[in-house]
């Protein structure tokens, strides 16, 4: 069953062209709206949660349907789970036949690399962020060295269990333990300590 959708991002704007293109290819269902691609889209959920193994979702474009290359791809792989296809009108894109399908994985090593290009960015940032100084991460609030030795005193008790202190003092348990041992809970800076560790290596 062929299933159009179509959108218009303002209400001044009308949906006649891309209704017009979808009857032309036959299709006779039509699901439509007049909202922009950040705001909410209850038709186009509506669809998605009828769509049927066999089915075809058709639009004019690529961009009436999504807002970006990660909503494109998160559509898709919905589309797909049903065992429903998508096609676009005016593009190269219908999972239907085998170059269809070759773009989509196109688009999904495209989405990766925009991912990684992202995270590279923001990693390099920090690190500039670091190196100049600046506290990265939350802010942690110091514990007074005497709130610290009455905690380490009822635990040497014996007769106070981590979470008991950690609700006598309202610190939750994993850092009631770590004031109480003197250990970290963590490697501080997980992410960006092996970047660091890699410049380190090279020195």
């Amino acid at each position: 069953m062929l299933i159009g959708y179509a959108r218009v991002s303002t209400t001044g704007q009308e949906t006649h062209l891309q209704i017009d293109a979808l009857h032309k290819a036959g299709v006779s269902v039509i699901y439509q709206e007049k909202t922009s691609s950040v705001g909410s889209r209850p038709e186009l959920q509506r669809l998605l949660d009828l769509l049927a193994k066999g089915d075809c979702l058709v639009v004019y474009k690529m961009d009436r349907i999504a807002r970006s290359l990660k909503d494109l791809m998160t559509i898709l792989e919905r589309v797909q789970s049903v065992g429903a296809n998508i096609r676009s009108l005016t593009e190269p894109l219908d999972t239907s036949v085998p170059v269809g399908v070759f773009m989509v994985q196109v688009l999904g090593a495209v989405a990766q690399l925009e991912r990684s290009i992202i995270r590279e960015r923001s990693v390099a940032g920090q690190l500039a962020a670091y190196r100049r100084g600046v506290q990265l991460g939350r802010h942690k609030h110091a514990t007074p060295p005497e709130t610290v030795e009455k905690m380490r005193a009822l635990h040497a008790t014996g007769n106070y269990t981590y979470p008991a202190i950690a609700q006598l003092f309202g610190v939750h348990q994993s850092t009631a333990k770590r004031l109480i041992t003197g250990r970290s809970a963590r490697k501080k800076m997980p992410v960006l300590g092996q970047y660091l560790d890699d410049d380190s290596s090279h020195m």
